[in-house]
């Protein structure tokens, strides 16, 4: 499921600090783009009608934590867009990187060694 910018935001602050409430969410904004308490509160709401934060009452006040991981997340959307803009194919998104990027071939042999080895270990 596609997280809107102001969604991302929020997981991406509840994935450092765990859990908290709106207002030590709202603690981590920058004084430039600090959005208004309400505004966390809606965004909250609809991150709990997507499933990926849940809440816990102490007295009057919500603290919220997420039930999707940053992993999790990260991963599908890697697929995702593995998926839309190389038609699936997780060599073609490395090759395409390793030219726009200039990797020398050092850095490829390591990319190699580094996947030979994460998937041996997962054997």
């Amino acid at each position: 499921m596609q997280l809107t910018k102001a969604e991302e935001q929020i997981m991406q602050i509840l994935w450092t600090i765990e859990e908290g409430t709106v207002q030590d969410i709202l603690k981590e904004f920058t004084d430039s783009n600090k959005p208004a308490r309400t505004t966390i509160a809606t965004v909250l709401s609809i991150l709990e009608g997507k499933d990926f934060v849940t809440h816990y009452s102490e007295g009057r006040t919500n603290i919220y934590k997420t039930t999707v991981s940053k992993e999790e997340y990260s991963k599908k959307q890697l697929f995702g867009f593995v998926k839309n803009y190389f038609n699936g194919s997780f060599s073609s998104m490395v090759s395409f990187f390793a030219k726009e990027t200039n990797l020398s071939i050092e850095e490829l042999d390591k990319l190699i060694d580094d996947t030979r080895k994460a998937l041996e270990e997962e054997k």
